[in-house]
C-alpha cells in the first residue's frame, strides 16, 4: 500500500475542499446518531411511503457505478486507445459510487446490525441478497483493477496478466448490478408503476447517460484545476455515448407513457398523472418532473449538434443537465411515483426532513472524498511517470 503515500500532499484548494467534506460528514454523523436513538421516525417516510431519499440515492448511484463499463468496453473490446487514461478514473468513480450505495442501504435499514441478517441467514430467493453480492463483487473488481493498474504504472512495469480477464468480467457485472436493482422494484406486483418489463433497460440507459456525464465533468475539472488532460478525442467520443444513451432513455420513458395512457388501465395512469399533472389536490413533484424533461431535451440538443462540441462550456452544461435530470427522475419520480397513490388510492405526501437531508449530504461527501483522494493519488502517479 505504498501507493497511499501519494494522498497526503496537496495544494491549499485540495485541503480546503477535503476539510469542507469532513465537516459535512461530521454533521451527518451527528444526525445519524439522532436516527439511531429515535429510529426512522426522524425521516419523512411513513407507513404509506416506506422508501425515501436514502433508497433513491442508492438507486441513482448504482447507475453511476455501472457506467464505468462505457469506457472499459470500447477500450478492451474495440481497441479505442483514446480511453486509456479514462479507465482508471472510471473505475475509481465506480468504487466511490458503490461505497456510497452500501452506506445508503445501511442508513435505510435503521439499525446497521440488520445487514447481518442478509449475511448470516442468506435466502437465495431474496433479491436483496443477490444485490449485496453484485455490489460487493463489483466494488472488489473495480478496486483491484484500479490498484493493480496504478501500481504497475508506479513501478514502470506492464499491468499484471490477471487485469484484463478481471476487467472483462466487470462488463457483465456492471450490467448485473443495475439489473438486480431494477428487479427489486419490478418484482413487487403491488406497485403498478414499477411493474414493467423494461424497467431494467430504463435503468441501464439512464445509467449510461448520467454516469459518463459525471465522468466527463470530472475530467474537465481535472484539466482546469490540475492541468491533467485525458484527451479531447476521448471526451468527445464519450459524449457521443452519453447523447445516444440519453435519447434511448427518453424513448423508453415515452414508451411507458404511451402504453399506460393508451391501455387506459387506471392504476399506472394515476401514478404518471400524479407526477406530471398532480392528483388529489397534490402537485408537489410536478415542477420537478417537468424540469427533468426540459433538462433532458436541452442536453440532447447540445449533444447531438456537433458544431457546438468545440465549446467545452456547453458540453459541461449538457452533462450537468443530464446528471441533474437523472437524479430528479430516479431520486424523486421513481420512488414517490411508485408509492403515490397507494394501493388504496390515497395520496400521501413525502418531504425529506432536515436530518434526513444532512445524512444524505454526508454520504455524498464520503463518496466525494473517496473520489478526491483516489484521483489525487492517480494524478500524482501519472505526473511522476
Amino acid at each position: 500500500m505504498a501507493i497511499l503515500e501519494k494522498a497526503p500532499p496537496g495544494s491549499r484548494t485540495y485541503w480546503i475542499w477535503t476539510t469542507c467534506l469532513l465537516l459535512v460528514m461530521v454533521g451527518a454523523g451527528l444526525c445519524y446518531r439522532l436516527q439511531l436513538e429515535h429510529g426512522l421516525a426522524i425521516t419523512g417516510m411513513s407507513q404509506d411511503i416506506s422508501w425515501g431519499l436514502y433508497v433513491a440515492q442508492f438507486t441513482f448511484l448504482v447507475g453511476v457505478a455501472a457506467s464505468a463499463v462505457t469506457v472499459v468496453l470500447p477500450y478492451y473490446l474495440h481497441n479505442q486507445r483514446q480511453f486509456a487514461r479514462m479507465i482508471v478514473l472510471g473505475e475509481l468513480l465506480a468504487v466511490a459510487a458503490v461505497t456510497a450505495c452500501m452506506l445508503f442501504v445501511i442508513v435505510d435499514l435503521g439499525r446497521p446490525s440488520r445487514i447481518l441478517n442478509i449475511v448470516l441467514h442468506p435466502m437465495l430467493r431474496s433479491l436483496m441478497f443477490w444485490d449485496l453480492i453484485a455490489l460487493s463483487g463489483y466494488l472488489l473488481i473495480n478496486f483491484l483493477v484500479a490498484i493493480g493498474t496504478l501500481h504497475a504504472e508506479r513501478e514502470h512495469v506492464p499491468p499484471p496478466a490477471w487485469i484484463k480477464p478481471v476487467v472483462l468480467l466487470s462488463i457483465p457485472w456492471a450490467i448485473s448490478i443495475h439489473t438486480v436493482t431494477a428487479f427489486l422494484y419490478s418484482g413487487l406486483p403491488g406497485r403498478s408503476y414499477w411493474l414493467t418489463a423494461i424497467l431494467a433497460p430504463r435503468f441501464l440507459a439512464s445509467a449510461f447517460s448520467s454516469g459518463p456525464a459525471l465522468l466527463i465533468v470530472l475530467c474537465l475539472v481535472l484539466k482546469k484545476w490540475a492541468g491533467f488532460d485525458v484527451g479531447t478525442d476521448a471526451i468527445r467520443k464519450l459524449a457521443v455515448i452519453v447523447g445516444y444513451a440519453t435519447a434511448i432513455s427518453m424513448f423508453f420513458l415515452l414508451v411507458e407513457v404511451f402504453t399506460t395512457f393508451y391501455s387506459g388501465i387506471p392504476e399506472p395512469r394515476a401514478h404518471l398523472k400524479y407526477l406530471f399533472w398532480g392528483l388529489g389536490g397534490s402537485a408537489a413533484p410536478v415542477p420537478w418532473m417537468w424540469l427533468s424533461v426540459l433538462l433532458n431535451l436541452l442536453a440532447l440538443i447540445l449533444l447531438l449538434a456537433r458544431r457546438w462540441w468545440n465549446d467545452m462550456r456547453l458540453l459541461v452544461m449538457a452533462c450537468a443537465s443530464i446528471f441533474v435530470s437523472a437524479w430528479i427522475e430516479k431520486g424523486l419520480g421513481l420512488l414517490v411515483g411508485g408509492f403515490v397513490p397507494t394501493s388504496f388510492g390515497r395520496v400521501t405526501g413525502y418531504a425529506p426532513t432536515l436530518p434526513e437531508g444532512i445524512i444524505v449530504l454526508g454520504i455524498w461527501a464520503i463518496g466525494a472524498l473517496v473520489v478526491t483522494v483516489t484521483y489525487k493519488i492517480t494524478l500524482t502517479v501519472w505526473q511522476e511517470d
